[in-house]
């Protein structure tokens, strides 16, 4: 009897301890909350931890890599399949390290690499933020690398070599507006993970920092301040509006994984972050590589009477929106004159909204664009794509069937 009461003091005592935690988490500062739902937009966690038609931040977004295929994990509060039973420590060593529970090391498909700029407080709002949301129980899907790139310890020496573990030191020298830009930039918005090259040993290429580089099938484009490879002839309005929308009309359109982070991150930013964050890009050195602008000419009179196949569908399916002179009728979204999709030689962002369109169906009707996939071949696709480089662009590229067919068998993120 002695020993039942004591079991049931001590149930007693482990139900509160649970309820108390419980309500720790449900009335959180609900101040911080918002802070750290804000924080969890600028860093984009969204993207990376919701599949198509899952349920926001349960996991299961997949990675593929040379070597294998990741798979993003529940970030949920769910105590079995999350991270309900994290400490605060546990989630700022994720973020800071890269080492998460039980001493778990995490791969740089995770940008911890830039979340490591963020201070303490700041990641702790994230985890109040995530922590007052409903907990979703799913399990972690296996990540399927191949030897020895699955082997976790590993990450030590990576770690040793590539990771700073320092959080963000204002400069001095520049205005607060500019180190609020560099902070998002290079912090929670970890914009060189996509937009600068890797080394062989998979850490960032601090030479080449944001002169752009290749993702999934896509390519991130240079957005270093070069006036012809980067973003140095955007001005502060046109960054900002394409921030704001996904589109700078004659710049750039979001398209591919960038859709998704105007969608979730950018757009939902204050109109000061925005700025800020043109305002530092404007500002980093200038790279002069990857793919260049279009330089725009009277387009109206090049190869319009041209009688092959990529006209005839350009003329059928496309010059109604996009026009021969690409300036774009209804919309400024439509302008396809002065872009980098149609002066990229490979036709890698090209092929990418023509199989899979661009911009979400929440967006206005005259940002849209369908989907080819279905209503073409491959050589009439890789006809049409030939056109658009040639009319549009100065690169010359021809892109062949055999491209289109392998550009359908990338997964679009």
């Amino acid at each position: 009897m002695k020993y039942l009461k004591n079991t049931l003091v001590l149930l007693g005592l482990f139900a509160i301890a649970g309820s108390a935690a419980a309500a720790a988490v449900t009335h959180a500062d609900p101040a911080l909350v918002k802070k750290g739902a804000y924080l969890a937009k600028a860093a984009d966690c969204v993207a990376c931890h919701t599949t198509e038609k899952g349920k926001p931040f349960a996991g299961g977004v997949e990675f593929e890599l040379p070597f294998g295929s990741l798979f993003s994990p529940n970030i949920t509060a769910d105590v079995d399949t999350g991270i309900g039973a994290w400490t605060d420590d546990d989630f700022v060593s994720a973020m800071q390290e890269g080492v998460g529970r039980d001493g778990k090391h995490y791969y740089p498909a995770f940008p911890y690499t830039s979340y490591t700029l963020m201070p303490k407080d700041e990641i702790l709002a994230i985890k109040a933020y995530l922590f007052s949301l409903p907990a979703v129980k799913q399990a972690p899907i296996e990540n399927s690398l191949s030897f020895p790139f699955n082997q976790r310890w590993g990450m030590f020496f990576w770690n040793a070599l590539f990771l700073d573990n320092q959080r963000y030191e204002p400069d001095s020298k520049q205005s607060a507006e500019w180190n609020r830009g560099a902070y998002l930039v290079q912090g929670p918005g970890h914009c060189g993970e996509c937009h600068t090259p890797r080394t062989m040993f998979q850490s960032l290429d601090a030479d080449q920092q944001l002169a752009g580089a290749p993702i999934q099938g896509w390519q991130a484009y240079n957005i270093s301040s070069d006036p012809l490879h980067g973003i140095g002839a955007w001005s502060i309005e046109n960054l900002t509006h394409y921030m704001a929308t996904g589109y700078a009309s004659g710049y750039g359109f979001a398209g591919g994984p960038m859709a998704a982070v105007v969608k979730h991150s950018l757009s939902q930013l204050t109109g000061e972050d925005q700025k800020a964050i043109a305002v530092y890009l404007k500002s980093t050195p200038a790279k002069s590589t990857g793919v260049a602008r279009a330089v725009t000419d009277d387009l109206s009179v090049r190869a319009v009477v041209a009688k092959d196949l990529g006209s005839k569908i350009f003329a059928d399916a496309c010059a109604a929106c996009h026009r021969w002179d690409g300036e774009g009728n209804q919309s400024p979204a439509a302008k396809l004159a002065g872009l980098k999709t149609v002066n990229d030689p490979t036709g890698a962002n090209l092929l990418g909204v023509l199989l899979n369109g661009h911009m979400t169906a929440g967006a206005p009707v005259d940002r849209r664009m369908p989907n080819f996939a279905k209503g073409y071949n491959d050589q009439e696709l890789a006809a049409v794509s030939s056109f658009v480089l040639k009319h549009f662009g100065q690169s010359g590229a021809v892109v062949t069937p055999e491209a289109v067919a392998e550009r359908r068998k990338v997964k679009s993120h």
